[in-house]
């Protein structure tokens, strides 16, 4: 079941009665969000913000596990994701509870553009701000060859330039959530806990409980700084 930018009522409406019904997934879309068919504002400005929204799904959630919930659905969070970064915290902030990030226009974004690029190609009419990473398909999509290994060659040319945009953006997002996950030393996607995160305002903190950067792991700097020393200088 997928729900909007609604407000707490409503969220809570969402994940009681979908837990109840036995559903698998349930897809909350904070704002910025809607589908193509949405009106521009409502997808920009209308509703309640994705932080805000997940956050408070987040605390229900935990509210209704602490209550005996034995049975709660998972979470797929969307609304404004396009980069791996989002992912990972999206994640993090859902720790336990989130399976899934949904990306909507910042995956269309590619496939238009692979599409227009195959269409300048054709005409012989590539813009200066593609001409200058290359001329064909195989020079221009850094994942061309990826995909053409996984279809071959013969396929290839049925493949539409749209389609390798989006590979190539779904490749990149992969190999960026690989290196933040590394960084993290979370090697393993259901490692990632809210404990990777810390929150850069004060108001940040009160909405999703997320230690504020000062305070985050500061008992435990403390405790070293007011350890024994544990080795000698020579």
């Amino acid at each position: 079941m997928k729900t909007g930018a609604y407000g707490l009522r409503e969220l809570a409406m969402a994940i009681k009665w979908g837990t109840q019904a036995n559903i698998d997934l349930l897809t909350i879309d904070g704002a910025p969000g809607g589908t193509g068919m949405s009106p521009w504002r409502m997808m920009e400005e209308w509703g309640v913000p994705s932080i805000y929204l997940h956050s408070a799904a987040v605390e229900f959630a935990n509210y209704l596990k602490a209550k005996g919930e034995p049975h709660l659905c998972d979470f797929a969070f969307a609304g404004g994701f396009s980069t791996e970064d989002h992912i990972f915290k999206a994640i993090a902030l859902g720790s336990n509870h989130v399976k899934a990030v949904c990306m909507g226009r910042a995956l269309m974004i590619p496939g238009f553009v692979g599409n227009n690029i195959d269409k300048w190609i054709k005409n012989n009419d590539l813009p200066k701000t593609v001409s200058e990473y290359g001329k064909t398909p195989e020079e221009i999509f850094v994942s061309y060859e990826q995909v053409k290994d996984k279809v071959g060659a013969d396929e290839m040319k049925n493949i539409p330039l749209g389609a390798v945009g989006i590979y190539s953006f779904c490749d990149k997002l992969r190999v960026g959530l690989q290196q933040l996950m590394a960084g993290a030393r979370c090697f393993r996607v259901h490692a990632i806990t809210r404990n990777e995160l810390m929150s850069l305002t004060r108001e940040c903190s009160e909405v999703t409980g997320i230690p504020y950067v000062m305070d985050c792991y500061r008992q435990d700097a403390m405790k070293i700084l007011d350890e024994e020393a544990s080795f000698s200088i020579i």
